[in-house]
Order: structure tokens, then sequence, then C-alpha cells
């Protein structure tokens, strides 16, 4: 039996992190956790793009935007939504996620999801940089291992 298990070497891979600014402090964290594992494990700092959009919401349609374009061989989705009084987070949380598995199917290219749906803000700081570690840097180890295997495939 052949197994596929794609290493952590970002070396000439191509990656978008986009960020939604809602909530901009704890998703800037993520993102720049994503970046620096990112060149740590070989990225070039000149292969990285960064996009901002508004919220959680309009992740997936800048993500489609990345991924149609074929510059990148994965997209990093960073966001953060803290729950309110109302389950409005909830369904934000679950449309962004919805929306970045449907880009991913839809256009072969790996979508990682990095959007936190937290229930207060002691989550979300646990949760990127926190006691609980930074979900940015797993991402982006998502991101490169799946870059890799679509590359082995040779999946386009």
């Amino acid at each position: 039996m052949k197994d596929l298990a794609p290493d952590s070497d970002a070396g000439g891979l191509r990656f978008a992190l986009v960020a939604a600014r809602f909530n901009e402090a704890y998703v800037r964290r993520m993102a720049d956790a994503a970046a620096e594992v990112l060149v740590n494990r070989g990225a070039a700092a000149a292969d990285l793009e960064r996009w901002w959009v508004p919220g959680s919401f309009e992740l997936p349609l800048a993500c489609r935007w990345a991924a149609a374009s074929g510059r990148f061989d994965a997209v990093l989705a960073f966001g953060v939504v803290i729950r309110g009084e109302t389950e409005h987070f909830r369904l934000v949380a679950d449309a962004s996620s919805d929306g970045l598995l449907r880009v991913g199917l839809d256009t072969g290219v790996p979508v990682l999801n990095g959007v936190l749906a937290a229930y207060d803000a002691a989550q979300a700081e646990a949760r990127t940089g926190g006691a609980l570690g930074n979900r940015g840097a797993e991402v982006a180890l998502a991101a490169i291992q799946m870059a890799r295997l679509r590359r082995a495939v040779a999946v386009r």
C-alpha cells in the first residue's frame, strides 16, 4: 500500500490569508501566527497575501476569488465571531463554515477554516495565542499539508 503523508515544508507554495476585520484584534493574532508558521516552514514572504474583508460572513466570497485566481496553493480564512445576546453569532459562523467548505469543494483548492466561534472574549483570547494555543498556527500547518497533498496527487 502506498501512503501519501504530506510533509510540512511550505517552500515554493503560495498562500492567501483572508481575514475578517470584525473582532480584528483576535483575527490579526491568528493571521499573524499563520504567516509566521508558513514563513518558518519555508514559504517566501512574497508568496503570502493577506486580504481583509468586513466580517466572517464575507470570507467565503473572497476565498472563492482567491481560489479561482489560480495564484494560490491554499487559502486560509480567519474570523472570530463572539456570542452576544442572540444566536446571530451561530448563524454567521455556520454560514461562513458552509461557504468555505463549498469553495474548497467547488474549486479543488484547499480552503482552511480558521473561523472561531466563541461564547465570550475569554474563549477567543485563549484560542488566539492564549492558554490554548493559536488556532491560526494550526490552520497554517493543515494548509501546508493539504497543498502538498494536492500537488502529490496532481489535482489541478
